[in-house]
């Protein structure tokens, strides 16, 4: 191991990148199941498209995050799948793998070409700020919320949290995470036993162009990918104080879509909320030794691409309030120094508090999800707002 990551290696770090690999999968892996069952795959297909996006997703985190020794996490597109679900009927797996790759080639010239790094460049720090806490307040609503349903389990993990805040700063997500997997434990609620380990099988498929899917299912599906999930995922580096370079970034991850398109990686993108993780107080102190919870997070995810199915299941073995609780307790600093930077200039509170408003509201318009139209408000409002000056 070298100096460099015998430096910045914690506990606190490996653990927050497990947590957001728990959070990744957990939150969102039923959609590509759905996704993929859309095109008609078959249980090995399905199989086949956790490899290529686990394998992905690792690959790029690990890769991207030891060059610039900065905390870059990449993930699978959600809203994306969501299309899918509903855009998937009646298309052949050749013609959405073939769309696959026309999405791929999209997300790798808007890296080329640097015109999305020029984009983010124009979005003053106060709208991407309040963008970031818009994205992640909604996950720690849902774990107080959670309350309701899980009163003993959340309560004790929210204790566990105020007093790791108070006495080891670091590790107060870990003991949570500890406190949560203790009690179901106890309680009985832990099912392992109907976790079957197996390595995952790629399935390639031969993929068909048709100018119906590129419109169709490529060109929504690259909207919808830079616009809800690569926007808020630079606007999450930016708001923690990370000047990773955008394009070669986005690039990177067109690339690997393109390479693992025919094996089910239907596209790939940078994470906002599980990269928010990485990049908080709680993954270290110091924040140029948390590239490592984003390494960490690749490694994991190289992990379950290869084992598949069998860790789905096994991070289904946790319940629900479990996952929220973690996620949202882990993310309240995050999102407490994001509206503080929001709120900062008089001069664009409002413009900032619309965007994360509108973030927040969950709005969704023509496939396109909350956190572009959360900028596009905040943008036409500071514009009038300058305007009217």
């Amino acid at each position: 191991m070298s100096n460099s990551w015998r430096t910045a290696l914690s506990l606190s770090a490996v653990v927050a990148g497990f947590v957001a690999v728990l959070v990744g999968f957990t939150s969102s892996v039923v959609i590509v199941f759905q996704a993929a069952a859309a095109f008609g795959a078959t249980p090995q297909q399905t199989a086949s498209w956790i490899w290529a996006l686990g394998l992905g997703m690792g690959l790029t985190s690990l890769g991207l995050s030891v060059w610039y020794r900065q905390p870059v996490l990449t993930a699978w597109s959600t809203p994306g799948a969501a299309l899918l679900v509903s855009a998937g009927q009646g298309v052949s797996m050749s013609q959405a793998v073939g769309a696959f790759v026309v999405c791929a080639v999209f997300i790798t010239l808007a890296g080329l070409t640097g015109w999305f790094a020029r984009v983010m460049g124009r979005i003053p720090q106060a709208l991407a700020a309040a963008l970031l806490a818009g994205v992640l307040t909604r996950f720690a609503v849902d774990a107080f919320a959670s309350l309701q349903r899980e009163l003993v389990l959340v309560l004790a993990m929210f204790c566990a949290y105020l007093l790791g805040r108070r006495l080891w700063p670091r590790y107060a997500v870990p003991g949570v995470l500890l406190v949560g997997v203790a009690l179901v434990a106890a309680t009985g609620r832990l099912h392992l036993g109907a976790v079957q380990w197996a390595w995952a099988h790629p399935v390639f498929t031969a993929p068909s162009f048709s100018l119906s899917a590129a419109i169709g299912i490529a060109l929504p599906l690259f909207v919808v990918t830079m616009a809800s999930q690569n926007l808020p995922g630079v606007a999450a580096q930016r708001a923690a104080g990370y000047g990773t370079p955008v394009s070669p970034v986005i690039a990177t991850t067109g690339l690997a879509t393109l390479v693992l398109a025919p094996f089910g990686a239907y596209a790939l993108n940078l994470a906002a909320i599980t990269a928010a993780i990485c990049m908080g107080r709680e993954a270290h102190e110091d924040p140029a030794r948390r590239w490592v919870a984003s390494a960490a997070a690749g490694v994991l995810y190289i992990v379950v691409g290869l084992l598949g199915g069998a860790v789905v299941g096994l991070i289904a073995a946790f319940p629900k309030e479990l996952v929220l609780a973690v996620a949202g307790f882990a993310l309240l600093g995050t999102i407490g120094s994001g509206l503080a930077t929001a709120l900062r200039d008089e001069s664009q509170r409002e413009p900032a508090l619309i965007t994360f408003l509108v973030t927040l509201s969950g709005l969704t318009l023509w496939g396109v999800g909350a956190a572009f139209w959360g900028v596009v408000a905040g943008v036409v409002a500071l514009g009038l707002q300058r305007f009217r000056r």
